[in-house]
């Protein structure tokens, strides 16, 4: 997981001799701190989770997510807020994000990116690259944007590796939104975040949780997310027609915009 503008990056420890307690649901903090580094049940839970993701032809996924603002004096604010996601591989990709501070529209249909701004009716435009992959680093690269859940398309990939973990593990057993899940808890530097894996043939995450370490305050990201792997999807979920009262904009680089 890498850092993002929305979101950043995950992870805890947890030992062998916790694993039966964990499934019980008793899992004493001294076996955590004692656990190893890194345990390759959740090396391989999240390389399963990502090899599944990656089948996944087409999908739907709503998001309830959560993220904390530090004010100038250290007090945390949170912020509440959806995420709506359509997406078709290897080119169809829409986002829609909404909270009371912000709402947001991507689409791209592989070959054009439109960032679009509902409230104040401004949108901008650029050429994209054939594909999903190529066009979230396009967007990071280039323009600056981290795409929120980003890392749904770059875990298992050269962009994700797992060797930027410090520590992983497995914490226990967990209920979300009904679905029995498999939790686990990562470090990378930097961050720390939690991840629940549904349980199963069809290993979908189901929350996130996102702690950013190196700022005193821990700002945290949390998304809870319901997954419709059945979803109808159209052509015309890509295409962004503007309205009448619609202004375009430009789409500036990052290394253009002054400091």
């Amino acid at each position: 997981m890498r850092r993002s503008s929305l979101f950043v990056v995950i992870v805890a420890i947890a030992c062998a001799p916790a694993l039966a307690r964990a499934q019980t649901g008793d899992v004493p903090s001294s076996a955590i701190m004692a656990a190893p580094q890194v345990q390759p049940e959740a090396i391989a839970a999240l390389e399963k989770m990502s090899a599944y993701l990656r089948s996944l032809k087409q999908f739907g996924l709503h998001a309830d997510t959560t993220i904390d603002l530090v004010m100038e004096d250290g007090q945390k604010l949170e912020f509440p807020g959806t995420l709506d996601y359509k997406v078709r591989s290897p080119n169809g990709l829409y986002i829609g994000m909404k909270s009371d501070r912000k709402e947001r529209e991507l689409y791209y249909d592989g070959k054009t990116l439109t960032v679009y701004g509902p409230r104040n009716k401004l949108y901008a435009q650029t050429p994209a690259p054939p594909t999903i992959a190529g066009l979230l680093a396009l967007a990071e690269d280039k323009y600056g944007i981290e795409l929120p859940l980003a890392d749904l398309f770059l875990w298992g990939t050269a962009r994700a590796p797992v060797s930027s973990l410090r520590s992983a593990a497995y914490v226990g057993p967990a209920r979300i939104d009904g679905s029995v899940t498999d939790q686990y808890a990562f470090r990378q530097d930097g961050v720390d975040w939690q991840i629940w894996i549904e349980a199963g043939d069809k290993p979908l995450p189901r929350r996130m949780v996102i702690t950013t370490t190196d700022d005193a305050a821990q700002p945290q990201y949390a998304s809870t997310l319901r997954w419709n792997t059945n979803a109808t999807i159209r052509d015309a979920d890509f295409a962004f027609t503007p309205p009448k009262d619609a202004h375009r904009i430009e789409l500036v680089a990052a290394q253009e915009v002054s400091p």
